[in-house]
């Protein structure tokens, strides 16, 4: 019997990750890619690290060629979400009605983009409760725990999806998973603009208090419109910002497993930001902001949050920092 086929479609950093721990645990599967990064794995090979001490080595195929869709049984969509469209379109004419798609993308709205556009397919949501950094040379590194979670539909999908190094829980919250990731997700601004780390930003009270207000005003904009949330954390999604706005040395203690982190590791938003890319804040800050003013509550700090952003990408120098915004 033939293997089923798992397609990437976007081999970024979150794609190569998934799509490398997958083809090293004996899954059929393809990347495609960019040339940059085609000729990136095809000069390095494909090498998969972890903050754990994992180093795992992988080979799936890797192409440029949108042909590589009509083999799928599964696709994996890990485009950012500006491309999600784009990407939908290309699923439509390539892949056969029979493949399931997996959004395992940043955001709430991009698995209501690919079902709009692809009305004959199992369509179902996910969120990659990990950070990935590219570190060049074919290596993708991850930086802090979690796992991956998809929407529970007909199949075993999970079990398809799972592999060592790599658990995925099937779930049928995953709105109230994606919501929770988004709020967690906020942070990636702030580490965007602050020069830090993850790590010494989350052993730094000041910027705990700004993750924190993010939090409060996301879940508030939430709770607001009746619209439930679960944050991938190992306690209630309303005590996340009251443990970030405590003392360092009581947060230590309190928050060893959100201190999982590598000394090195900063958000994705952080790496587009440093290479003139254009960020993600728009499907982050930016939802909160549109949910906000639809259910009539204000956003202040999203809003402030995602301007210095604006300016940053626009190559401005910041006149203020996120720890400046009144609170």
């Amino acid at each position: 019997m033939r293997r089923p086929r798992i397609v990437i479609a976007g081999a970024g950093a979150i794609g190569c990750f998934v799509g490398g721990l997958l083809a090293a645990d004996g899954r059929d599967v393809a990347l495609l890619a960019r040339p940059r990064v085609e000729a990136e794995l095809a000069e390095h090979g494909l090498r998969l690290t972890g903050y754990d001490g994992m180093d795992v080595a992988s080979a799936p195929d890797i192409g440029t060629d949108v042909s590589l869709l009509a083999q799928a049984d599964v696709v994996l969509v890990c485009v950012k979400s500006g491309a999600t469209a784009e990407m939908a379109t290309l699923i439509a004419q390539h892949a056969p009605a029979s493949a399931r798609i997996v959004s395992l993308q940043n955001g709430l709205g991009n698995a209501q983009v690919l079902r709009a556009a692809l009305p004959r397919h199992d369509v179902r949501a996910g969120v990659v409760g990990f950070n990935i950094v590219a570190q060049g040379k074919g290596r993708f590194h991850r930086s802090v725990s979690g796992d991956i979670y998809v929407e529970a539909g007909k199949g075993e999908l999970g079990a398809l999806l799972a592999a060592k190094g790599l658990a995925v829980t099937e779930t049928a919250e995953i709105e109230a998973v994606q919501r929770g990731k988004l709020v967690v997700n906020l942070t990636n601004a702030l580490n965007a603009l602050s020069g830090h780390t993850l790590r010494e930003m989350l052993l730094t009270r000041s910027w705990r208090r700004v993750m924190a207000a993010q939090m409060r005003e996301a879940l508030g904009v939430f709770a607001a419109a009746g619209l439930s949330v679960k944050v991938p954390a190992p306690v209630p999604s309303a005590l996340v910002p009251h443990i970030l706005r405590l003392p360092d040395w009581a947060f230590e203690r309190v928050a060893k497993q959100m201190l999982t982190v590598d000394a090195q590791a900063r958000t994705s938003m952080a790496v587009d930001l440093a290479a003139g890319k254009k960020t993600e804040v728009d499907a982050l800050q930016g939802e909160v902001i549109r949910l906000g003013t639809a259910a009539g509550v204000q956003t202040p700090i999203a809003a402030q949050v995602k301007a210095l952003v604006r300016q940053a990408e626009a190559g401005a120098p910041l006149t203020r920092l996120p720890t400046d915004i009144v609170l």
